[in-house]
């Protein structure tokens, strides 16, 4: 047989062994150089007659297949073109399931969405148990829905089971998949994987009895479907995305009629799935997770990480004692905590709670009185903090007590010592003249509660050398955050693109918009809480001193309403509902009813013009900065791709400033 470039054919007596290896990525996908060599491929063998069957296996190790290329699925717009790409798709896996010969997937390494879908057309499957093999159909998590078969093959393969695992994306790891019927054998790693095939694929042949396969009774479809969507309306706040919809759409109806008819309804729902903004903001995001994933490709090219071993932290309050989880369970670095005696027995009652609740959830390497030995808490600076590696002030929210921290503190540390504020509301710059040394000084900044929120801002002042940027965003790697690079700004990039969401919803509220139409118009944009209840939870005390000065504010710090979390008090009682005695102190100015999609546009476009006020300064660098800033800091909804994007796919970024942020798209 012809070798191609793709598939590369070779033969072991009457089985076919195709070999793929799209050699110019690093994970086979459906490229149209791909589709189009694979169209090649199977007229070759449906002329075969000298094959009794045939395997496909992956040149790529790690990776079986990948699916799609979603850079092309991002790219389709136009609903003619998509639905021809689509038809050759679905013909391409008829003509395989097709073939007069039966045909084997050995699988190896990542088989997702259209990797695994292109499985699910072969006769049969087998994967071996290495840790790098995962088998699913993730679609539904980037706003589309399975489009090679997936919603049709697979519950007629598995049954019921199958709708959970499309519409949560559920990724399986080879002995689940074996269990639950998606492959039919599995291979031991230390196991050959190509000769267990050969060997399988003629047992096949042969006709031996090896395939154990139910017939599933769908008679239960529609009641079924209704509680998954009454699951998908609560886990989504009652909001309607709608490629999982679509995705239980196709199931519900596919399963009732012929495997030809269903895949027909698949075609259909994934047109109307990946045409829609949600569809395109969910692929952006998607690209964004990638993009931030390895902090280690933000660094220098050359650089050579600072050793790491001692991390101290000043102060012991709600940051500091985030932190110090972070570095308790992530790494294995000693860490020194300084605060005053009673900050330091709070704080390791704290640290100590949660560091249980987590190792009762399983999430722990190690016991919590091992961790706890590489904490050190200290009152006043001792011999013990001058070999720290990296120092990191999270003491309160005023210059001048930061000053002399960093006064003192230069006293003790050596010159090569790497230091950083978590400050967002204190110029660094102004920090950096009392930290000695201003190029080893930057920020880093943590978002509450910190051992949870994945972000944290690498921010750069005017003397930060980049050595200090890059050690900063290795700690960040060795504590897997997320990092994003920023210079210095009030509110830095997240604090200061969130500022409107805050600022709009209390001037929506003071003309004489109802506290629950607001909390309702965000929820069901998709934001994680709503506006004012954000506000209550930050703390009325500090959104005052940050320089939010609405008049309802200054009324409710007045009575000693500070928020729930503070004084027992605040906009809402404990069961959610608005507090009918804080209405007399709401700061009424006009009345101006708006609609729930006049206030989400409103702080839309106000978010975007501080985000391209940061992009002309020169704070950020791209505009990708403040979307990945946005989702994993505020949690933005991921359908809508950020801010930015958000903006873009809506037309408004064009409205307003004439182009859109991501000029490339």
């Amino acid at each position: 047989m012809a070798f191609g470039k793709i598939f590369k054919r070779t033969k072991d007596g009457d089985i076919a062994i195709i070999t793929i290896d799209v050699s110019d990525r690093p994970m086979n996908a459906w490229t149209k150089e791909a589709m189009d060599e694979f169209y090649g491929l199977l007229q070759d063998l449906e002329k075969a007659r000298d094959l009794d069957g045939l395997i496909f296996i992956s040149g790529k190790p790690g990776n079986f297949h990948a699916g799609a290329d979603l850079k092309r699925l991002n790219q389709m717009k136009d609903r003619e073109e998509t639905a021809k790409s689509l038809e050759a798709l679905h013909d391409a896996f008829g003509r395989l399931s097709a073939l007069p010969f039966p045909t084997l997937a050995a699988i190896e390494g990542h088989c997702l969405g259209g990797g695994l879908e292109f499985a699910l057309a072969c006769t049969v499957r087998m994967a071996k148990d290495s840790k790098g093999t995962l088998l699913g159909l993730p679609e539904c998590t980037l706003g589309i829905l399975p489009g090679g078969g997936g919603t049709q093959r697979l519950p007629r393969l598995i049954g019921y089971r199958a709708i959970e695992l499309i519409l949560k994306g559920t990724i399986l790891p080879p002995k689940k998949a074996l269990e639950i019927g998606i492959i039919d054998r599995l291979v031991l790693r230390d196991e050959d994987l190509l000769q267990r095939a050969v060997r399988f694929i003629r047992e096949v042949v042969l006709g031996k009895d090896v395939l154990k396969r139910k017939t599933h009774d769908f008679s239960q479809i529609d009641q079924v479907a209704h509680l998954a969507r009454e699951e998908i309306s609560k886990a989504k706040g009652g909001r309607e995305i709608p490629g999982i919809i679509l995705a239980l759409n196709c199931m519900q109806e596919g399963v009732k009629v012929s495997l030809e008819k269903g895949l027909e309804i698949e075609r259909k729902n994934f047109l109307d799935a990946i045409l829609t903004d949600q569809a395109k903001g969910s692929i952006h995001t998607f690209f964004l997770k990638t993009m931030s994933d390895k902090p280690d490709a933000m660094m220098s090219k050359e650089f050579e990480p600072k050793a790491l071993k001692k991390i101290g932290v000043l102060g012991f309050g709600n940051m500091g004692r985030g932190i110090v989880v972070n570095v308790l369970t992530q790494t294995q670095m000693a860490i020194i905590v300084k605060d005053t005696l009673d900050a330091i027995e709070s704080g390791i009652g704290f640290v100590k709670k949660i560091l249980e609740d987590m190792a009762h959830e399983n999430k722990l390497r190690g016991p919590v009185e091992t961790l706890f030995k590489r904490l050190t808490a200290i009152s006043d600076y001792t011999d013990v903090v001058k070999d720290a590696d990296l120092v990191i002030e999270a003491v309160s929210e005023d210059f001048n007590v930061k000053k002399k921290v960093y006064q003192e503190l230069c006293n003790v540390l050596p010159e090569e010592c790497i230091l950083a504020t978590s400050t967002c509301s204190i110029p660094i710059n102004a920090i950096a003249r009392s930290a000695g040394h201003p190029e080893r000084f930057g920020g880093l900044h943590f978002f509450s509660p910190a051992w949870l929120v994945q972000l944290v801002e690498v921010v750069r002042g005017e003397k930060t050398s980049q050595k200090t940027i890059d050690n900063l965003l290795n700690f960040a790697a060795s504590i897997r955050k997320r990092p994003i690079i920023c210079k210095d700004n009030k509110g830095l990039v997240v604090n200061a693109v969130l500022w409107p969401y805050l600022t709009d919803a209390l001037d929506f509220m003071e003309k004489s918009n109802s506290i629950e139409k607001i909390e309702q118009a965000f929820v069901e944009f998709g934001m994680p809480v709503g506006p004012i209840k954000l506000i209550e939870d930050i703390g009325i005390d500090v959104l005052l001193g940050s320089g939010l000065r609405h008049e309802t504010l200054k009324n409710m710090m007045k009575v000693g309403r500070l928020g729930r979390k503070k004084s027992s008090k605040g906009f809402f009682l404990k069961d959610g509902a608005v507090d009918p005695e804080v209405l007399p102190l709401i700061s009424l100015k006009q009345k101006q009813q708006m609609t729930k999609k006049e206030m989400q546009m409103q702080v839309l476009t106000d978010m975007i013009t501080v985000g391209k006020d940061l992009l002309d300064r020169g704070i950020v660098s791209d505009p990708s900065v403040i979307d990945i800033g946005m989702i994993w800091g505020t949690g933005f909804p991921t359908d809508r791709g950020g801010p930015m994007k958000w903006a873009d796919l809506i037309g408004l970024s064009k409205e307003i400033f004439g182009k859109p942020f991501y000029l490339d798209k």
